[in-house]
């Protein structure tokens, strides 16, 4: 009889502990600072992607634990929280956003067997350095500058272009593709200059700008910059309109620039998740939460889905084996649509769309594609 109990209780000890394993993956970005908006997109994306997966069962039949690092936009703190991720055991990490983090701590990522898909780095070397371990949900800044040079020259043909960078590695590659698009269509900036991003008086830039007699000017950089140049453009009465990419998508750059000086700015980004039919279920939780899904927020939860179903062909959450699921070519169903990759770690249908920021009847400020 004893011996009955002790085995029933080790059957239960044992169900139990499988019931409550749990596998840990991560994400990060920056949660603080200038662009913490951008951060808690991640995390609001992640969060939501994590708690459907267990609730519908979790990854071979274990729950997942989600970890936020913040990386604070900075390379050096990209590294040291993907050596803690690794330290923690984590097995997957979405992230990083910005470029510069992301190649920075994917090295730490591979030396530690962590796979890592990040919802927003453009920077091409991030895959083109060939490490087996990343991915990306987005497109490539050679994708997004050749759509963004393409209809600057179309629709400011025989204009004056200016073209601005903030000295990142996402903002100067973007602003360096959109130029090297710009020339191949015959069209040479009046000015190019590079910015120290985080400034708040860009007076001596605008006074540029106005000099060149700019007709339209192009940044590659963030919200928080570009916001403050379009109300210092406006103050000094320079009406060009300001075209950014996706580091621009955020609706405090409304707020930044202000109601009217918004008005005619234009940026590119991905198709928005948030129209497509099949992603409408979640856009609605989110919206019940107060969340409004925007920019890298599906995106961040679309990588969570394809590392997960990944896992769930593979067996496995060992690294080469995932990865080589990923990279079989084989799609996935994700929020933001059917998603396949190539050798390299690029989804194998990238698209960029072109958006016109407008302020409306109520004084808000939005965005819809530019006709």
């Amino acid at each position: 009889m004893t011996s009955r109990l002790v085995l029933l209780s080790l059957a239960l000890a044992l169900s139990a502990g499988t019931a409550h394993a749990q596998i840990k993956i991560g994400v990060a970005g920056p949660m603080t600072g200038a662009l913490a908006v951008y951060g808690q997109q991640m995390r609001n994306g992640a969060e939501m992607a994590v708690a459907d997966i267990d609730a519908k069962g979790g990854v071979l039949g274990k729950q997942l634990e989600l970890t936020a690092g913040d990386d604070q936009a900075d390379p050096k703190q990209g590294v040291s929280v993907a050596n803690k991720m690794a330290g923690d055991g984590v097995k997957f990490v979405a992230g990083h956003l910005n470029s510069g983090v992301s190649i920075a701590a994917s090295d730490v990522y591979a030396e530690n067997g962590i796979l890592e898909i990040s919802p927003s780095t453009t920077n091409p070397s991030f895959t083109d350095r060939g490490l087996p371990n990343v991915f990306r949900t987005c497109g490539r800044d050679d994708q997004q500058g050749k759509v963004a040079g393409a209809f600057l020259a179309k629709t400011f043909a025989g204009k004056k272009i200016a073209v601005l960078d903030d000295k990142t590695t996402y903002g100067r590659g973007l602003a360096d593709e959109t130029k090297k698009a710009l020339v191949a269509a015959g069209m040479t900036p009046v000015l190019s200059e590079s910015i120290n991003g985080g400034e708040k008086d860009y007076g001596a830039l605008v006074s540029k700008i106005k000099a060149a007699q700019a007709d339209v000017v192009y940044f590659g950089g963030t919200h928080a910059d570009a916001g403050l140049i379009i109300r210092q453009m406006r103050d000094q009465g320079v009406k060009a309109p300001l075209m950014g990419g996706d580091g621009i998508n955020s609706g405090e750059l409304a707020a930044i620039a202000g109601p009217d000086g918004i008005d005619g700015t234009l940026m590119t980004f991905s198709p928005d998740p948030r129209k497509i039919p099949g992603s409408a279920d979640v856009v609605a939780r989110f919206r019940a939460k107060s969340i409004e899904p925007e920019a890298f927020t599906l995106y961040t939860y679309a990588a969570v889905e394809v590392w997960a179903q990944a896992v769930q062909e593979a067996g496995s959450t060992d690294t080469t084996k995932v990865a080589k699921v990923i990279h079989s070519g084989r799609p996935f169903q994700t929020v933001v649509g059917q998603l396949s990759y190539d050798a390299k770690g690029d989804i194998t249908t990238p698209a960029y769309v072109v958006y016109r920021w407008k302020k409306g009847a109520d004084g808000k400020a939005d965005y819809s594609e530019a006709e």
